[in-house]
């Protein structure tokens, strides 16, 4: 999936001459944490959030200075500091320097943006002018929609065992020289062993995510690679599959 199948297009904004007093407003009103700022011609040009309002001096929140950081930084980050904890217009207190995406970004690249950078939203941008936003809830959203159930595709035993004996070999995790399947009225059951309690777990949710399967019968053992001995047994009976 990419970026622009589940961006939200309605954005809320702020321009950078706003005071803060109405982005805080805005951003209560509509319930959100963040919100980009665009000029007058749509172009984004900063961010504000949360995290760009907690270090103030009304609230005596102001981070102490280190002497040492001021020497490595130059005088220039002592008035800069100034002015985001004292400034009362967007463009005083915003981050200016954006992460943002295009429409055709893929969403794996998304997740890595908001992990490396600790946000919580990226702007998409098209020709510089904001044309929509991606936050955590839009993914959610989205995973909401693929998880929802749906009219699955009849499909035989055997081409259910296929599918599943394929899938364990493309894992690097999965140690399918040493396990069995067969299916039988789509209950899948899985004998031999495995090495790690995980790769029991791995094996469950890989079944689980397989069209066709309405059951997992795991007569697994999970064995200690060392010495060879039995560290858990299955609990027995068919588990069904909830979708």
């Amino acid at each position: 999936m990419k970026t622009e199948d589940v961006m939200t297009r309605a954005v809320v904004t702020v321009g950078p001459d706003a005071t803060l007093r109405e982005a805080i407003e805005r951003m209560v009103s509509y319930r959100i944490s963040g919100v980009p700022v665009v000029d007058s011609s749509g172009k984004l040009v900063g961010m504000l959030t949360e995290g760009d309002l907690v270090r103030r001096t009304e609230m005596g929140t102001e981070a102490p200075r280190r002497r040492w950081l001021e020497l490595l930084l130059g005088p220039g980050s002592r008035a800069d500091d100034y002015s985001r904890t004292h400034g009362v217009r967007v463009r005083d207190v915003m981050s200016p320097n954006v992460v943002a995406a295009a429409r055709d970004t893929p969403l794996h690249e998304i997740v890595r943006q908001m992990e490396e950078h600790a946000i919580k939203r990226v702007p998409v941008v098209e020709k510089g002018k904001l044309v929509g936003i991606v936050s955590r809830a839009d993914l959610v959203a989205a995973l909401a929609h693929h998880l929802a159930p749906g009219s699955e595709t009849l499909v035989t035993d055997e081409a259910i065992r296929r599918r599943i004996v394929a899938a364990m070999k493309r894992e690097a995790w999965c140690p399918s020289h040493s396990l069995r399947v067969s299916v039988h009225d789509g209950v899948a059951r899985i004998d031999g062993m495995v090495f790690d309690q995980r790769e029991r777990r791995a094996l469950h949710v890989l079944l689980e995510t397989m069209e066709g399967v309405r059951g997992i019968d795991d007569r697994v053992v999970c064995v200690e690679p060392m010495s060879g001995t039995v560290v858990d047994e299955p609990s027995g009976g068919v588990e069904p599959v909830q979708r």
